[in-house]
């Protein structure tokens, strides 16, 4: 039986309240984290990720469980390398692309396949 809870606060016994607008507006709607360098990646953890590939050298899609409203939404990748250049794009309602672009000692930036890479993104689903 499917049902729906209308309220304001959610109130936690010990930790305090907050206003419920905060947890649909500033939740983060789907992340994951994994090793990038493996040769079949696939998510350690994940929160409304459906698949994760690996697209080219420091390039990988991740597949949405739940779409979101449009394709404007901010997304941030990092991993655990140093002078490093992240971007996500294209993005589109249902996926998203992560590009790792390292320039290390001065050198042009290049794709590179990293461990520890972190992904979220922030906005409205569908």
């Amino acid at each position: 039986m499917a049902g729906k809870i209308v309220a304001d606060t959610l109130e936690h016994s010990t930790a305090g309240s907050i206003a419920t607008n905060y947890v649909v507006n500033g939740s983060a709607k789907a992340w994951c984290f994994f090793d990038g360098t493996a040769g079949t990646i696939s998510f350690s953890d994940s929160f409304n990720g459906s698949s994760l590939s690996d697209s080219a050298t420091g390039q990988y899609d991740m597949n949405f469980s739940s779409s979101m409203s449009n394709n404007t939404y901010p997304a941030l990748f990092s991993g655990a390398d140093r002078n490093d250049n992240r971007a996500t794009s294209p993005q589109s309602s249902s996926s998203c692309r992560m590009f790792n672009r390292m320039g290390i000692d001065g050198n042009a930036p290049s794709d590179n396949d990293e461990a520890k890479c972190q992904f979220s993104l922030h906005g409205d689903l569908a």
